[in-house]
């Protein structure tokens, strides 16, 4: 077909050229009118230049329908153009030159911004635990910018930590967990402020932890979880809780004072000796930690610039992340408080007429 052939050129000519998209458009649009009018006044002529007058016309209809489409893509495309990025014109109160600069990936986050970062820098919260999940909690909440980390844990730094246990070091074998990991904090991030506790937090550490705005448990016994717990729960204190084993980790956000479920809800009695062995015994991934701990962080950032409560994202209070390290495949499955719970519930006045 010549006609057809002829539009070829054209568009060839043009494309190598560097012409104009609409003045290609205008000359292919003219070379097939000319062609349609030939077929339609002059019939042998448009019959050596292949076609029917039909025929033309249909092709030329789909491909103005085409180009018809593409334009309102186009112009969708335009006006769905992409939220304007928050600029920081002049630092937050209270926040200096360095501060601002280390902190800029957050403060031009919509969902963050100055108001947020400051609320991470009045922060008071309580970490226990610095092993294999409370390493990447310390390091991502230090950078971050929470103002005042209190850090509790009663163990030691040994060579079988190092698999897992990124905050530390080999020369520091033998150092308190607590201290080593509070001079890790400080290093990464002088701004903040970190306070070791070299020992266990019990059910009865209340006004400590009343002290704070936010726990983060990475302990590694049910025994140790449900005392934190009570302990969080006595003092109406959120707690987000990370729990890892071999291959699998789990993410939840206990928080009865605001209409959440506490541990107890969930777990209401400690599983059965050896149905859920510590790391030591069942052995654990290596990288399993940092990501359940780094979803802890997360989770925590979200819960104190208030995130989650703005609708702007969710939080995991009611709800549980279940994450299988070996299958690469992770859900979400609901939890809920129960009334007679023993912890948070009406079963507390009657566990405490039975005691």
């Amino acid at each position: 077909m010549m006609g057809l052939w002829l539009l070829t050129a054209i568009a060839a000519g043009g494309w190598i050229l560097g012409l104009p998209r609409r003045t290609m458009l205008a000359a292919l649009s003219l070379v097939w009118a000319g062609i349609v009018m030939l077929h339609l006044i002059a019939p042998p002529v448009g019959r050596a230049l292949g076609g029917s007058a039909r025929g033309w016309l249909v092709a030329g209809g789909l491909a103005a329908l085409i180009l018809g489409y593409r334009a309102a893509l186009a112009r969708l495309r335009s006006r769905a153009a992409p939220a304007p990025v928050r600029v920081v014109d002049t630092p937050p109160s209270g926040m200096s030159d360095a501060e601002l600069d280390r902190y800029a990936r957050h403060l031009v986050l919509r969902e963050i911004g100055g108001p947020g970062q400051m609320c991470l820098r009045n922060a008071r919260m309580l970490i226990v635990g610095a092993g294999g999940l409370g390493a990447p909690v310390c390091l991502y909440l230090a950078a971050a910018g929470v103002g005042r980390i209190t850090l509790a844990d009663d163990d030691t730094v040994s060579l079988s930590n190092l698999q897992r246990q990124i905050i530390f070091r080999s020369d520091q074998r033998g150092e308190a967990k607590a201290d080593a990991a509070a001079a890790a904090m400080r290093a990464l991030n002088p701004h903040v402020q970190v306070t070791a506790l070299p020992r266990r937090i019990t059910d009865a550490d209340t006004a400590l932890i009343a002290e704070h705005d936010l726990v983060l448990d990475g302990t590694d016994s049910f025994a140790a979880r449900d005392a934190v717990n009570r302990a969080c729960v006595a003092a109406g204190v959120p707690l987000i809780a990370g729990a890892i084993a071999q291959w699998e980790g789990q993410v939840t956000l206990y928080d009865p004072a605001r209409g959440g479920p506490c541990l107890a809800c969930v777990f209401p009695t400690a599983p059965a000796p050896g149905l859920a062995p510590p790391c030591a015994e069942a052995g654990v991934i290596g990288p399993l930690p940092g990501v359940v701990g780094s979803l802890m962080a997360l989770e925590a950032i979200k819960h104190l610039t208030g995130i989650s409560e703005s609708g702007a994202g969710q939080g995991l209070r009611g709800r549980m992340l279940i994450l299988d390290g070996l299958y690469g495949e992770s859900r979400m499955i609901g939890t809920a408080r129960r009334p007679d719970c023993p912890v948070c519930g009406t079963g507390l006045e009657g566990a405490a007429r039975t005691s």
